[in-house]
């Protein structure tokens, strides 16, 4: 994507999160880049399809940049939990992408898939290595939870009523609490150094810190509750 482009499509994003309306013309957009209505149609050809792909770019980087900072190899647990924080430290770091989440990210199928689709994959791998307890027809609605959760996480920040740290760890623990990990257990997971979520060329320079904080997470998740790590202070 050119500058220019990303440069529209980061107005967007502001114009549908401070309206919650998935609609925006010509003039206002270029208004809100600070470009021409020509250089908008020379770059989109008009903005029929715009929040669409804003959406999928959203769900496009924000997968690479977690799975950047998440090997694929580290404990399920430990993903999940890591994975809601992202979600919520962003959006306290990005609000106008934190509210574009929270409006339309229980309605949107693309950006449901992006809530959803890590969410599933962790979960399944841990059904299948023993870490969470939860019967197989629960795991749609567990899924489900887990999203509404995070959205909700995020609206507490964005309102003021709770910090990004507070509300991504609570989310976190309870979310693990409700799939059977140890009270304890889920704690020091929920609470765990968070890896940076690398920018563009930068996710090797994170890879090392989310592979030291899965081996931390994952000693601590074989033990089940014996020896569990205190959580940092």
């Amino acid at each position: 994507m050119s500058t220019v482009d990303a440069r529209i499509h980061q107005a967007a994003l502001r114009l549908f999160a401070e309206r919650g309306l998935p609609q925006v013309t010509v003039s206002e957009l270029a208004e809100a880049a600070g470009v021409s209505r020509g250089t908008v149609y020379n770059n989109l050809g008009g903005v029929d399809s715009l929040f669409e792909d804003v959406a999928t770019d959203l769900v496009t980087e924000m997968e690479a940049r977690i799975d950047a900072a998440s090997p694929s190899g580290d404990d399920p647990a430990l993903r999940l939990a890591n994975g809601i924080r992202f979600f919520i430290r962003r959006a306290h770091e990005e609000p106008p992408w934190g509210r574009f989440l929270v409006h339309f990210g229980a309605t949107t199928p693309t950006l449901r898939g992006l809530l959803e689709g890590g969410a599933s994959r962790d979960l399944r791998r841990g059904l299948e290595g023993g870490s969470f307890d939860l019967r197989p027809d629960q795991a749609a609605g567990a899924v489900a939870t887990m999203s509404g959760s995070v959205l909700a996480g995020i609206s507490l920040v964005l309102e003021g009523h709770r910090t990004w740290r507070d509300a991504g760890s609570d989310t976190a623990e309870l979310m693990l609490r409700a799939l059977g990990v140890p009270a304890d257990l889920a704690r020091s997971l929920a609470t765990s150094p968070l890896p940076a979520l690398p920018a563009g060329g930068d996710a090797s320079a994170v890879q090392g810190a989310g592979e030291a904080a899965t081996r931390s997470g994952r000693s601590g998740h074989r033990r089940r509750g014996a020896g569990v790590p205190t959580p940092p202070s």
